[in-house]
């Protein structure tokens, strides 16, 4: 190996390091491309198209070599070898470091593809902002993938470590005037594989090269995704850099004549607001409203609504009250669910408005508004309040009383999400109890959240071991069983309006662009005046504070961007949006519109639980979709999704 390298150097001078740095960098990355195509290689073999991803990945790879090797070439042609001879130790680092990131995000990869069907991307970001819960998911889960990835990652830095080194002190010198003239060939070409020669720089949808989203995120590779998905936090407030520019005026007339609505004002102080009412004659006293967001309880869990047979205590719920059995959701983390639920705002390809700086305070939320009809405001929660900033945006934004794992009263069962969802109803309905005026409360689940953990002998098992998602689902459904049986025995029961609702599914996959029917969720609504049926138009979660408010008894101002779902006319086939990651679905019946950054758009019709090409797309509802993108980025930064 030694004589092997100073053959080489001698020839190629400065080159040589960089050369072979470049080599493994994309050896390493090739390969585990390779394993995760293996692992999916059933759905890949079905792609048309499938033989262009080594081409597109290897294209994808060489943008992180040069961004990786960028700052090495520039050390290496300003340097004399001779220098780098002596101290070859500070390049080998710089080298290592991409290729030692490589293995430990390609391990990662793994475990993560398994859940979300895609690289590590922002949803990465945001998991490592709450290290104790995640830390513990992935130790209990996946505790041997763990060990093997640090040691894997350990060992690989060592050995390249070394292998560097060596070839940096084997350099052999260039007169200075041969690396001036050579250092802006190398440039000319660092700066065409890491931009391109389109309008836009490379970026990941620079991989979207079939109809499949799973084999589009196999032509990335993971240290890239997480940079990207780093970079484009600045882009947050303005899903137009992901999707392309619309004038204000018309985002705002699309929107509000999907909404029902006259035209909105693009520059009123709050576009969106319109009246609510009772929809009868209002009750002598407002009526509670108690939402139960259920942590990934997907339509495909629910047996009612067609799914697997995991909830017969919700199955016999439903015969109670409205059911909503084409409910979609807006994104796949809880944060995204509590923002259309909670707020009834629309999602973005950024992060929830959970966790933006401009609506920790002032933002409209259904807590907010119903307190200044005197309501006490509740947020319920078997975890920590402090993951994903859900405690200072509930405090902000109107709800008076927070109660979180360490407040509650004696719970029998512990896990690393929170306490069981038992000890959660039992809690809410201790409270509920103590209430002496009208109430509004969001009580938020967690048992069905990975590893599954749950207190044991409480129902049958739907299959073993105990703690699987299916067990999981079952015993939430039976933890709303018990809930709801005692708060029939309550007062308060009479005169409570109840929705529940999942804030997502449980892993979003699928062979589409936008997995539509991994967004498919429950949605029931029970209480006095909700009539008993089923409401099978397409909806989405932004419409349930317009539909439930007017069941409340309580009348005013609110600016609604959803839909009361019982005023629209009988044939309207109802609209959804969904954001996947940085794409974003918009639906009208079956018809659907998907845009990626920087791409056009494509039209499908939703078909058997599949995309398929619409042979005659609608402009107008793809210019609708793109107005349905924009709107939540401008009413963020202006400021205008709020109370009066």
């Amino acid at each position: 190996m030694r004589d092997l390298l100073a053959t080489c150097h001698r020839r190629l001078g400065p080159l040589g390091p960089l050369l072979l740095a470049a080599a493994a960098l994309l050896i390493l990355a090739s390969g585990f491309r390779l394993l995760h195509t293996l692992l999916y290689i059933d759905r890949v073999a079905q792609v048309d198209g499938a033989g262009w991803l080594p081409l597109v990945a290897l294209r994808m790879d060489l943008v992180l070599v040069c961004m990786a090797l960028s700052l090495p070439t520039l050390l290496l042609l300003a340097v004399p070898a001779a220098w780098w001879r002596r101290h070859p130790a500070p390049l080998a680092v710089l080298f290592t470091i991409p290729a030692a990131l490589i293995v430990w995000m390609e391990l990662a990869t793994v475990p993560f593809m398994r859940e979300f069907d895609a690289r590590p991307n922002r949803i990465f970001l945001e998991y490592l902002a709450n290290p104790r819960e995640v830390l513990s998911t992935v130790l209990s889960t996946a505790p041997v993938m763990t060990v093997v990835a640090i040691i894997a990652t350990a060992l690989a830095a060592w050995g390249l470590f070394r292998l560097f080194r060596r070839s940096v002190a084997a350099t052999a010198p260039w007169p200075w005037w041969v690396r001036a003239a050579v250092f802006p060939v190398i440039g000319g070409l660092f700066f065409f594989f890491i931009r391109g020669t389109g309008h836009h720089p490379i970026n990941p949808s620079s991989a979207a090269f079939s109809g499949d989203a799973l084999t589009n995120q196999l032509a990335l590779n993971s240290v890239y995704s997480v940079a990207y998905a780093a970079y484009a936090t600045k882009n947050e407030g303005d899903p137009a850099k992901f999707y392309g520019e619309m004038p204000a005026a018309e985002i705002y007339a699309r929107v509000a004549r999907s909404a029902g609505q006259p035209a909105w004002s693009a520059t009123a102080p709050i576009p969106a607001l319109r009246a609510y009412a009772p929809r009868a004659a209002a009750p002598a006293r407002p009526r509670n409203l108690v939402i139960l967001l259920q942590e990934s309880l997907g339509a495909e869990f629910v047996g009612c609504l067609g799914g697997k047979p995991l909830t017969p205590h919700i199955d016999r719920l439903a015969e109670e009250g409205m059911l909503l059995t084409n409910l979609y959701c807006t994104g796949t983390r809880t944060v995204r669910g509590i923002e259309a639920v909670w707020s009834g705002f629309l999602p973005t390809p950024g992060r929830s408005v959970v966790k933006l700086p401009k609506s920790q305070q002032g933002f409209f939320t259904i807590a907010d508004l119903l307190g200044r009809h005197g309501y006490h405001t509740l947020f319920v929660y078997g975890g920590e309040k402090h993951f994903d900033s859900m405690g200072t945006f509930f405090v902000g934004n109107g709800v008076k009383e927070v109660r979180d794992e360490k407040t509650f009263k004696d719970p029998e069962f512990h896990g690393i999400w929170g306490v069981s969802d038992e000890d959660l109803f039992r809690e809410a309905d201790r409270i509920f109890t103590e209430q002496t005026g009208p109430f509004c409360a969001l009580v938020l689940s967690t048992s069905n959240h990975q590893p599954f953990e749950f207190p044991a002998g409480r129902f049958e098992l739907y299959e073993q071991p105990q703690a699987t998602v299916h067990n999981a689902m079952k015993y939430a459904d039976h933890s709303v069983g018990a809930f709801f049986a005692a708060a029939k025995q309550r007062a308060w029961y009479q005169d409570t309006v109840f929705l529940i609702v999942a804030d997502h599914n449980t892993r979003t996959y699928g062979d589409d662009l936008v997995p539509v029917n991994k967004f498919h969720i429950p949605g029931l609504i029970i209480g006095p005046g909700v009539p008993a049926m089923r409401y099978g138009a397409v909806a989405s979660q932004v419409d349930l504070i317009p539909t439930l408010l007017p069941f409340l008894g309580v009348s005013g101002e609110a600016p609604l961007l959803g839909r009361d779902l019982l005023s629209l006319p009988a044939d309207d086939p109802g609209r959804a949006i969904m954001q996947f990651e940085t794409i974003h679905g918009f639906m009208v019946g079956d018809r659907v519109v998907v845009q990626q950054p920087e791409l056009d758009p494509q039209a499908f019709r939703y078909q058997g639980g599949r995309l398929v090409a619409d042979p005659q797309p609608d402009p107008e509802l793809i210019r609708d979709a793109l107005a349905h993108a924009l709107l939540p980025g401008l009413m963020y930064k202006r400021g205008q999704h709020r109370l009066p």
